[in-house]
């Protein structure tokens, strides 16, 4: 009977060498070489002409492994040692790995293949320096398929030096091929452990031990947005990255404009980074050592290096993606040489989650609020949330992994991090939390493949929860994750996309979040009509503009202080403004682009503006703030015209910088068409001028003065968009926040409908497009019914009743 590893014999030349180099094999070699080494040889060959950087090096075959597993009569030993085995029973899942690991170590390598693998590394000294220090990592010929990652099964060996270190890594690597998290994941899958041959990829070392490495996704890992390139950097070599050891900085890049020219950065956030990986000149190959908190405190990347890596992603991707016929977004490994300061592509294999996911069903979880509870608790900790669904159950603190018999199904994973190692138990969570880790680390991966949500990066987790500890963890709320205590009422809502009905009323959304705008964009619309620049600024600003401009003159020490922490990564303060709102607003543009999305400028009240960092140095007190200085009066005052600019500054970044000229500025609270002027011509002097770049600019119109003069702001205006909430507060003269006259304040009343109805009529006589942001419509199904029949362009809708009223919308359509 010929064997599966004797079969080799009868196969063709190429396919029967022990040594392959990248440059002479392809995608279509995975057979022979494993995904990660035919994935090295074809971007070697395909893309470095496009000026993607990839290191050399050359792969065992998987005939070499088995000619050697052949050659000692491995296989029927093997098979025996599996006649019995149950991936189930830990224990028994671990004898038998590592009795097979043994008896792989214990067999020495055939000489012949001895000497091909050393004479391939000589021949790569010559290349580089005697000694060159290598990468030897495993790749199976069954990894890297579009349905299975195998990531992390098998052993990699870094900064490996000299053909006896080279020979010894190679040989754990071929034992490594049955380690247990490897025969676990092979059964799991439904893969035969003798159809799958280990091959060895060694490739010239990258010195990220002395700059920076990381991993990146060409396409949103937690909401499968396609148009985004995820970048996670951290400082020395990788593998801290990949296996969640440090929490790395996480950057998005936008990649339509990204590829028009642009440089779209829409998203950064500082990882603390507080180890790096790098060379040990001892008994160990390498080792982790403290970054200096100056380092910690920097980015890792600079802006030209991120857009450089997403530029090579989207080449990466766009050349998978035509080879293969279909969409294909990838996995990537990316490494900066110190000495050289060069970037480069060390791995790259398909995206495993979301390229797998349909799009037919929209599924959504959200917390839901009792009478006794107004508003969730407190989270006990938070993370990055991977994932969007919602668990609960036990804590189950685990630290280490050879504890696996304690964890029962369904428990709630809390531990330091994880690697291939913990597979066996994650399998069997009903949800992980980690300290460590970013998006991209072991734990994020598994999770997302396993289905089940994760938090991690969270610090403390391992702190603060208590085995036995009841819990809900929330990853239904934005990137931000959170754990709370108890088990919290939540519902799972499914929406079939399927036969929506088209609407001639566009369908706009309100969002506020720039974190949830990339998952809300799945929801179907037609934009943003309102994205509100409040949150931005209240929640990731946090700082008065003015405090920011006029950093030096500020009184209170205490706020100075915490000012100067918040923006300790810049020197000129505020840059720190209009870099986050740009961000914010950006990332909220790309989601829906390019589709409109209306930006309202800034619309606090002074007592709202003064609850800001060094806010109150810099704010009037006013007996009724809803009624005084905000909106369009505040642009062109002296008191805040620097801080206006800032806002310009940011709408021009992102228009102008980031390509994304679907965003649309929109003025609120403008009293007086001559008031709207000053506006705009504020706006032109800080660069943003009406019809240049093709910008428009927008009115609320929410105030009397705005509906009985529509035809003369319509003169000043592109378009408008009705809010109710003040138009109603103000057309029935009362205050919206105050509970004596709560009870009166009704969008649905006579007054009201006939203000709108004459904004709408207007608009429309005017050529101007009109739509309406408040909440009526979100509230009430009737207010939407009389918006459409009155021939309303547009509604903007909480996200959460885009869908239904999309349905009522589509009905007194056909009925008109």
């Amino acid at each position: 009977m010929v064997t599966v590893f004797e079969n080799t014999l009868l196969q063709s030349d190429k396919a029967r060498s022990l040594i392959l180099w990248f440059d002479e094999i392809g995608i279509s070699d995975i057979p022979l070489v494993g995904g990660k080494n035919a994935s090295l040889g074809e971007m070697i060959q395909q893309l470095t002409h496009q000026g993607v950087n990839v290191p050399t090096g050359f792969a065992t075959t998987a005939y070499a492994y088995r000619y050697f597993i052949a050659s000692a009569g491995l296989e029927a030993k093997l098979r025996q040692l599996f006649a019995d085995l149950d991936v189930e029973d830990v224990t028994n899942l671990k004898a038998r790995g590592k009795k097979a690991r043994l008896l792989v170590m214990e067999t020495p390598f055939p000489q012949d293949l001895r000497e091909a693998i050393a004479t391939a590394y000589l021949k790569l000294c010559e290349k580089y320096h005697t000694a060159t220090d290598v990468a030897v990592r495993s790749s199976a010929t069954a990894e890297d398929l579009p349905d299975a990652s195998f990531a992390g099964q098998q052993e990699s060996y870094l900064n490996v030096v000299g053909v006896e270190g080279v020979l010894a890594a190679c040989h754990r690597c071929f034992a490594s091929l049955f380690t247990d998290r490897a025969i676990s994941y092979r059964h799991t899958k439904g893969f035969d452990h003798f159809s799958i041959a280990l091959t060895v990829g060694v490739q010239k070392m990258v010195r990220s031990d002395l700059a920076t490495s990381g991993v990146m996704f060409s396409i949103d890992t937690e909401t499968g947005f396609k148009d985004a390139a995820l970048i996670n950097a951290a400082y020395g070599l990788g593998e801290n990255v990949v296996q969640g050891t440090v929490n790395p900085d996480e950057y998005y890049v936008f990649k339509p404009t990204l590829k028009a020219g642009f440089r779209p950065i829409i998203d950064k956030k500082l990882g603390s980074k507080e180890l790096k990986m790098i060379y040990d000149d001892g008994s160990k190959h390498t080792k982790n050592v403290p970054v200096p908190e100056t380092e910690q405190g920097q980015f890792a990347l600079s802006d030209n290096e991120i857009l450089q890596l997403a530029h090579w992603a989207c080449l990466i991707e766009d050349h998978y993606t035509q080879a293969n016929g279909n969409y294909s977004p990838m996995d990537i490994e990316w490494a900066k040489d110190g000495i050289t300061n060069q970037l480069f592509i060390v791995q790259a294999r398909p995206e495993t989650v979301q390229s797998q996911k349909t799009g037919n069903i929209l599924r959504s979880y959200h917390l839901l609020t009792t009478d006794k509870q107004a508003t969730p608790p407190q989270p006990l900790v938070t993370g990055r949330a991977i994932g969007e669904a919602i668990a609960q159950g036990k804590v189950k603190l685990i630290l280490n992994v050879n504890k696996i018999e304690q964890f029962e199904p369904g428990d709630i994973l809390v531990t330091q991090r994880t690697d291939p190692d913990w597979e066996p138990i994650m399998k069997r969570a009903g949800a992980i939390i980690t300290n460590a880790g970013g998006r991209t680390c072991h734990a994020a991966i598994i999770a997302r493949e396993l289905g089940v949500p994760a938090i991690v990066g969270c610090g403390n987790a391992t702190k603060v929860l208590k085995t036995g500890e009841e819990v809900t963890i929330s990853c239904a709320e934005g990137d931000e994750g959170k754990v709370y205590h108890g088990l919290l009422p939540f519902e799972i809502k499914e929406v079939a996309l399927e036969n929506l009905p088209r609407t001639r009323t566009q369908i706009l959304m309100n969002v506020g979040n720039p974190q949830e705008a990339l998952s809300l964009s799945a929801i179907p619309n037609d934009g943003v009509g309102l994205a509100r620049t409040e949150f931005i600024i209240a929640n990731h600003i946090q700082v008065h503009p003015m405090a920011l401009i006029h950093y030096d003159r500020l009184e209170d020490e205490f706020v100075k202080t915490k000012i100067n922490q918040i923006t300790a990564l810049y020197e000129d303060k505020p840059q720190y403004f209009v870099d986050k709102l740009a961000q914010g607003i950006g990332r909220i543009a790309a989601a829906f682009y390019p589709k409109p999305v209306i930006v309202r400028m800034s619309d606090f009240k002074t007592n709202e503006y003064a609850n800001l960092l060094g806010g109150q140095q810099f704010e009037p007190k006013e007996e009724n703030p809803m009624l005084g200085w905000r909106g369009a009066s505040r642009y062109y005052d002296p008191g805040y015209r620097e801080g206006f600019a800032l806002e310009c500054q940011a709408i021009k970044r992102v228009r102008d910088d980031m390509g994304l000229t679907n965003v649309i500025p929109m003025i609120p609270f403008c009293r007086t068409p001559d008031e709207g002027r000053l506006v705009l011509a504020e706006m032109a002097k800080n660069h943003l001028k009406q019809g240049v770049n093709g910008l428009q600019v927008y009115v609320m119109s929410e105030l009397p003065s705005n509906v009985i003069m529509a035809e003369e702001f319509a003169q000043v205006f592109d378009g408008f968009s009705i809010g109710s909430n003040d138009l109603t507060q103000l057309t029935l003269g009362l205050d919206r926040d105050s509970g004596l006259v709560a009870h009166l304040f009704d969008e649905r009343t006579p007054a009201v409908k006939e203000m709108v109805k004459m904004a709408i009529q207007t608009a429309k006589k005017q050529q101007r497009k009109i739509g309406i942001c408040g909440q009526a419509p979100s509230d009430y199904p009737e207010f939407a019914r009389f918006l459409v029949e009155e021939g309303i362009d547009s509604i903007s809708l909480n996200p959460d009743s885009v869908l239904k009223t999309l349905l009522e919308i589509a009905k007194v359509e056909e009925n008109i």
